[in-house]
């Protein structure tokens, strides 16, 4: 089967060197000519355009940074095919993008799954990632060989849109609990505790948290510029889950409340800060 990965930035580089060390035919092609060449020192082959990759893969995986990008590697892919089976999308993106992308691939006859992913740049690089995929049950287990390449918690979660939703759900959880961590540690700070000793507490409490074990020690040293995690992304990501709630006619206070803030970090040019510093708009002093 002829691979293809569209997408090598943060979690696509990983990604994708793990498809090419487990053994996958693999052609990758993405905007940086630099990334593709790299690759290609690898052993991957390297497309110099989408419609090469279009025609000359079975099976494309992409992971791209926002809706637009993703609609249209979708509308190219689809323009362009010869032989493209599947199309499995791992960005976080919108319900409706998923479902859109699945009904322009299935007028040329391509099935889709909508396969989000979990762990961050760490888990692409160690090929440790969790991917919820929605589609059908068919094109999942052809799929499924090269999925565990890359990662190590595998579901389908059911029809198309369900992997994507499975993943904004997630995100809802993401941010909701780094701000709840930040305004923890903030009550923390003003009462002097020190993080290292309201860590031992809540690290064997029900307050515990992934987001507040990842947070902790990013806020206790600072830790905010150069981040893996910078606020942009969840940002967009928060927007994307407050639409789907107000298509939804969903009532979601707390994922709006930390909307506002998150709007707020971006709007102070805090925007590719890590996520965890949103604590700096808590603890903010007033002039």
């Amino acid at each position: 089967m002829k691979i293809g990965f569209i997408g090598l930035g943060n979690m696509g580089q990983g990604m994708a060197n793990n498809l090419l060390k487990k053994g996958a035919d693999l052609m990758v092609f993405t905007r940086s000519i630099e990334k593709i060449a790299a690759m290609k020192k690898k052993g991957a082959k390297g497309a110099s355009s989408l419609e090469e990759i279009s025609k000359e893969t079975e099976v494309i995986f992409i992971c791209l940074p926002n809706v637009e990008t993703s609609i249209q590697i979708v509308k190219g892919i689809k323009n362009y095919s010869n032989n493209v089976k599947i199309v499995s999308d791992h960005s976080t993106v919108s319900l409706k993008t998923s479902i859109e992308s699945h009904k322009l691939l299935k007028e040329k006859g391509i099935s889709f799954l909508d396969a989000p992913i979990s762990g961050g740049p760490s888990g692409a690089k160690e090929g440790t990632l969790s991917i919820m995929v929605g589609g059908k049950s068919d094109d999942y287990t052809m799929a499924l060989p090269y999925y565990k390449m890359m990662g190590t918690t595998v579901k389908h979660i059911g029809k198309i849109g369900t992997g994507t939703s499975m993943k904004l759900i997630n995100q809802l959880l993401t941010a909701v609990h780094t701000t709840a961590a930040a305004e923890a540690i903030s009550l923390a700070n003003a009462v002097g505790i020190t993080i290292d000793d309201a860590m031992e507490i809540l690290s064997v409490s029900f307050g515990n948290s992934k987001m507040l074990e990842r947070s902790a020690p990013i806020i206790k040293d600072k830790l905010y510029v150069g981040s893996s995690a910078p606020a942009r992304n969840l940002n967009k990501d928060i927007h994307i889950v407050t639409e789907l709630a107000k298509d939804l006619n969903l009532n979601l206070p707390l994922i709006m409340a930390t909307k506002v803030l998150f709007d707020q970090y971006k709007n102070i040019g805090k925007d590719m800060e890590d996520i965890a510093g949103i604590i700096q708009l808590l603890e903010k002093k007033e002039e």
